[in-house]
C-alpha cells in the first residue's frame, strides 16, 4: 500500500547514516513544494511533485495525505530520558524556587533516592502505564523514537522491573524505545556505608541478568562528585561493555568530574550533559568520535549553566540534544521546547538543532542507518510542523508546533 504525502511547503532533513559535526551539522537539505511517497514502512521517494510524476508516475491505488502547506522533517529522536519512574517531586520543585539547591535536597534524602522509593513500591503494570502516558505526550510533540533508562530501582528486582516496563510499553506503543541500564544512577541508601558492595552487585548481578533477559542495549553511569567517581564509572562501564552493552555516560554536569574522559577512553556512544567539561575533555571527545548529547532542559529547570554548543560545533564534535525527561531535573516530554532552549541558550542554529534532534540522536542509539533523515530507503518516521518552513521551529514557542506524527508509515497523531 502506497501513501503519498502531498502539498508539502518544505521538506527539511539532514542526510546520511552517521552523526555530523562542525559545519556539516548545519547542512540541511530542503525541498520546496515537495512530496514523500511511502510504501509500507519505508520511504521510497522524496522530491517535488514534478519529480514524482517523472520517476514514479501516478499510483491509482495510493492514499493521498494532504499536508496543506506544512513542513515535513524527520521524526524527533529523544536520546536521553528516564521514563520508567513512579511518583512525583513537585514539593522539591517548590523548595528550589525558594533557593534550596538540587544537590542540597538530594543530600537530605530527596532527589533520586526519593523516586527510587516510589518506583520500588510500584507494580510492573503501574510502571508500564506511566511509561505509556509519557510516550503519549511525546508522540504529540513529534517524537517517534526515544532512549529510556532504568536507574530508579537500584536493586536487581527493581531495575529488572523498570526495564520490563519499557519492554512491555515498547510492544504496545508506536514510539520505539531503546533501553539503557542505569543501575549506577546513585548508591541506594542500604549501601551508603558500603558503596563497593553495591558496585559489585551492579557488575556481577544486575548487568549479567539484564543481558541474559535481553532487556537493554546500553549501560550508563552517573559520573559526578558525590555519586560515582571517574574510576568507578570506568570500571562499571568496562564490565558492562564486556557483557555486550554499549557505554553511555552522564558526564560533567555540575563539575568536571572525569566523565568525558571515561567516555573518550571507552569510545562511548554518547557523553551527556557536559556543562562543566573543560577544553582538554572536548579535544578527547573529538578525537574519540563520541557524540556530545546536551540537555538544555535540565539547565532551564535547575536554573543552572547551559552547555555551550558552539564550542562543540566549532571543534567538529557532533552534538545531539534530548529532553532528559525525569521527575526531578527536567520534567518535559517536548523536543520542540528543547530545540527552543538549544537555539536560544546553548547556541545552536535551527538547522544544527534539527540535526541534533534527529540524525545525530539516532546515531547515538546506533540506528541512524534506518531513522533520523527523510531519504529513500529509510523508515517512514516523519514529523509534520504546522508552518510553511523550518525557520518557524523554535521561533513560535510555548505552543505545540506539530500537526501530525507518522511512525513506520502510519499516522499515529494528527490534530
Amino acid at each position: 500500500m502506497y501513501k503519498i504525502l502531498t502539498n508539502i511547503s518544505e521538506i527539511a532533513t539532514p542526510t546520511g547514516t552517521k552523526a555530523k559535526g562542525g559545519i556539516k551539522q548545519g547542512e540541511i537539505k530542503t525541498i520546496k513544494d515537495g512530496e514523500i511517497v511511502i510504501e509500507g514502512e519505508k520511504i521510497v521517494f522524496v522530491g517535488t511533485h514534478k519529480e514524482r510524476l517523472e520517476r514514479i508516475g501516478n499510483i491509482p491505488s495510493a492514499e493521498f495525505i494532504d499536508l496543506k502547506g506544512c513542513t515535513a522533517i524527520p521524526g524527533f529522536v529523544d536520546p536521553h530520558t528516564h521514563l520508567p519512574w513512579y511518583g512525583s517531586r513537585e514539593d522539591e520543585f517548590a523548595l528550589r524556587l525558594k533557593g534550596i539547591s538540587y544537590m542540597e535536597i538530594a543530600s537530605k534524602g530527596g532527589g533520586i533516592l526519593r523516586t527510587v522509593n516510589d518506583t520500588r513500591s510500584a507494580t510492573l503494570e503501574e510502571l508500564k502505564a506511566k511509561v505509556i502516558d509519557r510516550l503519549d505526550e511525546m508522540l504529540e510533540w513529534g517524537t517517534t523514537t526515544c532512549e529510556a533508562k532504568s536507574g530508579y530501582g537500584l536493586s536487581l528486582e527493581a531495575e529488572i522491573k523498570q526495564l520490563q516496563a519499557l519492554k512491555l510499553a515498547d510492544e504496545e506503543h508506536p514510539i520505539e524505545i531503546i533501553p539503557t541500564l542505569l543501575a549506577a544512577h546513585e548508591v541506594p541508601k542500604e549501601y551508603k556505608n558500603n558503596r563497593r558492595k553495591y558496585i559489585d552487585i551492579v557488575v556481577d548481578e544486575i548487568t549479567p541478568e539484564v543481558v541474559r533477559q535481553k532487556l537493554a542495549k546500553f549501560a550508563d553511569v552517573f559520573c559526578e562528585n558525590g555519586v560515582f567517581s571517574e574510576e568507578e564509572a570506568e570500571f562499571i562501564l568496562s564490565r558492562s561493555k564486556e557483557h555486550g552493552l554499549v557505554p553511555r555516560i552522564h558526564a560533567d554536569e555540575f563539575v568536571n568530574s572525569g566523565g568525558a574522559r571515561v567516555a573518550a577512553k571507552l569510545k562511548a556512544a554518547s557523553a551527556d550533559h557536559l556543562t562543566a567539561a573543560g577544553e582538554e575533555e572536548l579535544i578527547l571527545l573529538k578525537e574519540s568520535g563520541v557524540v556530545a548529547t546536551l540537555l538544555p532542559g535540565t539547565s532551564f529547570f535547575l536554573r543552572s549553566k547551559y552547555a555551550q554548543a558552539r564550542k562543540f560545533v566549532n571543534l567538529g564534535i557532533p552534538v545531539a540534544i534530548a529532553t532528559d525527561c525525569n521527575p526531578g531535573s527536567s520534567y518535559t516530554e517536548s523536543m520542540p521546547m528543547i530545540i527552543t532552549l538549544a537555539v536560544l541558550y546553548s547556541g545552536l542554529t535551527i538547522e544544527e538543532a534539527l540535526t541534533a534532534s534527529t540524525l545525530n540522536a539516532a546515531h547515538t542509539l546506533r540506528i541512524a542507518d534506518r531513522i533520523g533523515t527523510l531519504e529513500e530507503g529509510k523508515q517512514a518516521d516523519i514529523t509534520v510542523l504546522r508552518y510553511p518552513s523550518l525557520k518557524h521551529l523554535g521561533y513560535h514557542y510555548g505552543i505545540n508546533p506539530v500537526a501530525m506524527t507518522i511512525k513506520k508509515g502510519t499516522v499515529v497523531f494528527s490534530r
